[in-house]
């Protein structure tokens, strides 16, 4: 199974629109950051892990030519607000796009995206099926890629990371309760939400991240949702233990599940 950042960035991405930071006004690529989202490549089928204000640029610079489903982990519009571009996919697959989200997601995504639920459809709106989903279901995707879902708590709001054979993904997490850990305990591959050094009231820190690896004990972690008052991706380096390392837009990986 391949697994591709398609953005590391937190809600803003980076640059930040009008920064003048050092992060924002960086030279370096690997600190140019579009919003949080990964894909899973497997077997000749893909699937994207939300489909943020960013997705169309994504999939353009990944060259994606076949998109089999997105799971969304939740409803903030950094995550959900590119579900219209999956049209392009609809039109040339000849398919609906597969939807996979929790009951609040699917609120969200009837409110913000009324038109592709209504009951006379306009010609050319994006195709979905929606599958409900939380953190007790297991989801059967194509060629027997099994995922599954885990709660994390983004301060009040239920969020779901999803872990897929050796593989475990976790974005926007402050809290992640004895019960949902042990579903991701033995990952080997770990990406997991850092959003700063300082603290903050939804997001791990650099210091919870690394505490949150430290207990899962995975033999690389990955972290990621990053912002530009965390720093450069050399500087973030600087402060990482030997099998931590800052995930970087356009970085893919094998995993063997």
């Amino acid at each position: 199974m391949k697994v591709t950042i398609l953005g590391s960035g937190t809600s803003q991405g980076i640059p930040v629109i009008a920064c003048d930071c050092s992060v924002c006004q960086s030279k370096d690529p690997k600190d140019n950051r579009l919003r949080c989202s990964v894909l899973i490549s497997y077997k000749g089928n893909n699937y994207v892990i939300d489909s943020g204000p960013d997705f169309r640029q994504q999939m353009l610079r990944e060259q994606v030519r076949t998109l089999s489903g997105v799971l969304f982990t939740h409803e903030h519009k950094d995550h959900l607000a590119g579900l219209d571009d999956v049209r392009a996919f609809n039109f040339k697959e000849k398919r609906d796009m597969q939807v996979y989200c929790t009951p609040r997601v699917e609120e969200a995504l009837r409110r913000e995206y009324a038109y592709v639920f209504a009951a006379k459809r306009y010609p050319g709106i994006p195709a979905v099926n929606l599958n409900r989903i939380g953190k007790e279901t297991h989801i059967e995707l194509g060629d027997g890629l099994t995922v599954v879902p885990i709660e994390v708590m983004h301060y009040r709001l239920p969020v779901l990371g999803f872990r897929i054979g050796s593989f475990t993904y976790i974005t926007d997490a402050k809290t992640v309760s004895e019960e949902e850990r042990l579903k991701i305990r033995g990952t080997k591959v770990l990406i997991i939400n850092a959003l700063r050094k300082e603290e903050h009231i939804s997001h791990f820190n650099l210091e919870e991240a690394l505490a949150f690896i430290e207990d899962i004990q995975p033999e690389k972690a990955y972290i990621t949702h990053i912002s530009h008052l965390f720093g450069t991706h050399k500087e973030i380096s600087k402060f990482l233990p030997k099998n931590v390392f800052v995930a970087y837009d356009g970085f893919s990986l094998e995993i063997d599940l």
